[in-house]
């Protein structure tokens, strides 16, 4: 099989202002005086298959969903940025683009003000703006919250200085953004399912050369939903444990004489197995296998559709659990209960140490998957999850 996917992309999509739009044009005239220039909204996404394989150059196949970061921007005279959420009851941070500081730089204001020092750093000139971020994307829960931000501002601002970057450009400076400023080790998944994304489809994405085939995955047409399991056990890639899994995988990419694990294959792991320590052997595992298993996905759901791909979910979660160690018991709670229960396949998704578990579940199956997760978490003592469906959905956009 030809492992590099044909390189497309979604086409760039933009759509009239609805109701909820114009909520949000109020919502930013009331708080800073004047109308926008404009609207934009990017997506959070879910990763079908492929965790912590991006940043090793491998094989990733997300789907941006349908819940969005959305900001409403003007443009000013001078070099102040002003900053306003509709989430809680931050106030509004200002701050002059002369002077950005990642250390001094806190909370949410962190994504879009690191998307504004990339661009700078791309020799981009980024003018003082007003914006007002609004975002449905459920925080901490694996499901990308910060990029969905990241990736509305970008384009907002591609669009604002007539920067003219392609999504593959745009996805380098998000990236940027949050390895150098947010300090969050990331690769390039997220931003290029949120940028790139399109309805009714996966985002097939080679990490190693950005190239991007879109793969239909239309669950409902099989009678199949894709819910996700939010565990309300909040995670951060800035935090240690993901930083020390990327490290395990540059060590065995080292001592196995690759530029990446990209380049290890399944019938290489026994000799590897002989080359390094028990720990970083089992995080190398991981990246190959999860890297096989995608491929597999892909030509299962080409050839039999989303009703094939359960056993290569479970098997994914079984390895970050096992071999990567970044599950936690909420997390394999929700899978196994789900799995029990009626699902055709679950895992956790995302970065792990929290977040979301996602369940592909025939749809005369879903209120008993709900309902046994929520008891199973309640006589847990765990937190009650929130349980919602997504689907796949269009990528970032410019609504207004």
């Amino acid at each position: 099989m030809n492992t590099s996917p044909d390189s497309s992309a979604a086409p760039a999509q933009q759509t009239s202002a609805n109701p909820a739009t114009a909520d949000l044009e109020a919502r930013f005239e009331q708080a800073f005086g004047r109308v926008p220039d404009g609207v934009w909204q990017a997506p959070g996404r879910v990763n079908l298959i492929g965790e912590h394989t991006d940043y090793n150059e491998g094989f990733v196949l997300p789907f941006a969903i349908d819940k969005t970061a959305r900001v409403a921007v003007a443009v000013r005279a001078d070099s102040v940025v002003r900053l306003l959420s509709t989430y809680g009851d931050h106030g509004m941070v200002s701050t002059d683009l002369s002077a950005l500081d990642a250390a001094s730089t806190k909370g949410w204001t962190k994504y879009p003000l690191g998307v504004m020092w990339a661009l700078q750093q791309r020799g981009i000139a980024v003018p003082g703006l007003d914006l007002l971020l609004d975002s449905n994307v459920p925080l901490g829960a694996g499901l990308s919250s910060s990029h969905a931000i990241e990736c509305a501002v970008i384009s907002a601002l591609n669009d604002l200085t007539g920067a003219g970057m392609e999504p593959e450009e745009m996805v380098l400076a998000t990236q940027r953004a949050e390895n150098d400023f947010v300090g969050a080790p990331t690769g390039i998944m997220d931003q290029s399912a949120s940028l790139r994304g399109s309805k009714g489809h996966a985002v097939f994405l080679d990490c190693r050369d950005q190239s991007v085939q879109l793969v239909p995955f239309d669950a409902e047409s099989e009678g199949l939903v894709m819910l996700v399991i939010d565990t309300k056990v909040s995670h951060s890639h800035s935090d240690g444990g993901y930083a020390s899994r990327r490290a395990s995988c540059e060590l065995g990419a080292e001592v196995l004489g690759v530029k990446a694990l990209r380049d290890i294959q399944v019938g290489d792991l026994a000799e590897a197995g002989g080359l390094l320590d028990e720990v970083t052997y089992r995080r190398v595992r991981h990246v190959v296998t999860e890297n096989d298993r995608v491929l597999q996905t892909v030509r299962l759901l080409s050839a039999e559709g989303p009703g094939a791909i359960g056993a290569l979910l479970d098997a994914s979660h079984a390895s970050m659990r096992d071999d990567f160690e970044i599950s936690c018991p909420e997390l394999d709670l929700a899978v196994a209960t789900s799995r029990a229960n009626g699902a055709i396949g679950a895992r956790m998704t995302g970065g792990g140490f929290g977040g979301a578990a996602i369940a592909l579940t025939p749809l005369a199956d879903e209120q008993q998957v709900r309902a046994a997760v929520e008891s199973a978490f309640a006589e847990a003592g765990y937190k009650a999850p929130e349980i919602f469906t997504v689907t796949p959905a269009a990528g970032a956009m410019r609504l207004l």
